[in-house]
């Protein structure tokens, strides 16, 4: 198994995190002297848990922020939920009460989606779906004054084709952010085909002043944190389809130094998240592939988390302690049977290198194709944005460390055993091969990149 770093490892792990998450920030084709749109105004657009929650984290770097949402109970369900979320802080003894009121105050709510006309940047926080997106996006792009940054909060999604439906491209951008929006620490920056290098600027240096570590992505499906994480998702998935339990799977990981296994996350989240989208790319998706269904049958069957007491795990009523489950075995049982996978006790050792070494073969693949500009990016992403444990450097400074050769030739023996899912990045093998590290990529020149993004054009 992976050995457990030593204390001064540990430190050296740490400053390295402190030092890539600074460097995020810089950009090579950007003057740091350049002027930058300004922001004041704000507008939210979607009162949901994550609107709600960027809201709050506009308001609590002094931003006049506008909330607006469809129906007068959903704007009154956000504001309550943002009342609730202070209330709780100050319960806590983490915030004064008249900071509260002085952060509520600083925040407005309509059903108007008219009141974003003096925004200077406007947020979409809404579903993920593509035709809900473009189609609010059109209105925004009617309604936002000249100037203004038309920011969309999608996790997955292809922002060229969100801001293709407006008049003004070059000022739409990702704006990232991860839940509870208040409280993360990450945001990544998403920069379309199209968005002016002010715009790009500005966010970033936005981002610094909500005191989040701001990292730029090209467009990618699922950019660089998602798109990473959906490899680890995928393989737990598979396991637990493979008749291994939720929990053994989460405690290989939890040893490894997650805070949270992913199906624990998964249902913290709530199963249901983007189920809509998932869908509508059942009709779509490369067939002869395998998929992890699984997630999807649960929510047929209820089983959304933590909000239902029901997911991958068994939740008691106003406890979020995820307890084991003894009803999913037949479900799980009888998917196997449905889709003829066989059953097998997977030992720690494969769970962790098939829950792992994903997310680092995909890291290594996002800096070959100029999605992420540095190893540190990838490495600043997964650490501030997924629980990825920061005494252990992040996916890439842990794959140096632990060996490059090593994992390129479990990622081969993975593909040869489990197909597409697992192809090895040209630029693992090519590093491996080499006896280098992600390290020695010490510039972005020094990384092969497309000029063409196959982001969502496959």
């Amino acid at each position: 198994m992976i050995e457990v770093p030593s204390p001064e490892s540990r430190a050296a792990a740490e400053a390295y995190v402190r030092t890539v998450s600074a460097q995020a920030a810089i950009l090579p084709d950007v003057d740091p002297a350049a002027p930058l749109r300004t922001i004041a105004r704000v507008a939210v657009i979607g009162g949901g848990t994550m609107g709600s929650g960027i809201a709050m984290a506009f308001a609590n770097a002094n931003f006049d922020v506008t909330l607006i949402d469809v129906s007068e109970s959903q704007v009154t369900q956000g504001i309550s939920r943002i009342q609730a979320n202070y209330a709780h802080s100050v319960g806590r003894g983490r915030l004064d009460p008249q900071e509260m009121e002085r952060r509520l105050a600083r925040i407005r709510s309509s059903t108007d989606i008219g009141r974003l006309a003096d925004a200077d940047l406007i947020v979409e926080a809404v579903f993920e779906d593509m035709d809900l997106k473009r189609d609010l996006f059109r209105k925004i792009d009617a309604h936002a004054r000249p100037g203004a940054i038309l920011g969309t909060n999608t996790s997955t999604l292809d922002i060229d084709s969100i801001a293709r439906v407006t008049n003004r491209p070059e000022d739409v951008i990702g704006i990232h952010f991860f839940s509870p929006a208040s409280v993360m620490p990450l945001l990544e920056v998403i920069r379309a085909k199209e968005t002016a290098t002010e715009i790009v600027a500005t966010i970033m240096a936005l981002g610094r002043q909500l005191g989040k570590v701001s990292v730029q992505s090209l467009v990618y499906p699922g950019f660089i944190g998602n798109a990473m994480f959906a490899h680890y998702g995928r393989e737990a998935i598979f396991l637990v389809e493979e008749g291994n339990t939720p929990q053994r799977i989460d405690k290989v990981m939890t040893d490894f130094g997650f805070p949270m296994g992913f199906l624990a996350v998964a249902d913290l989240a709530g199963n249901d998240v983007g189920i809509q989208q998932r869908r509508k790319e059942v009709l779509t998706r490369e067939r002869g592939r395998r998929y992890p269904d699984l997630g999807m049958t649960l929510c047929d069957l209820g089983r959304l988390g933590q909000k239902t007491g029901v997911g991958w795990y068994r939740y008691d009523p106003g406890d979020r302690t995820p307890h084991p489950d003894p009803s999913l075995e037949p479900i799980v049982g009888q998917y196997a049977v449905e889709h003829g996978i066989a059953w097998h006790g997977a030992s720690d050792e494969e769970i962790l290198e098939r829950c792992l070494f994903g997310i680092v073969n995909e890291g290594a693949r996002l800096l070959e194709l100029g999605v992420a500009l540095r190893p540190g990016d990838v490495d600043a992403v997964f650490v501030n944005g997924y629980g990825f444990p920061a005494w252990r450097g992040g996916p890439l400074y842990f794959a140096d460390h632990y060996g490059l050769d090593r994992i390129a030739g479990r990622v081969t023996a993975l593909h040869e055993q489990h197909g597409d899912w697992w192809e090895p990045a040209p630029l693992l093998l090519r590093l491996a091969a080499e006896g280098k590290r992600f390290s020695d990529l010490a510039a972005a020149s020094q990384i092969p990149q497309q000029t063409t993004r196959r982001a969502h054009a496959e």
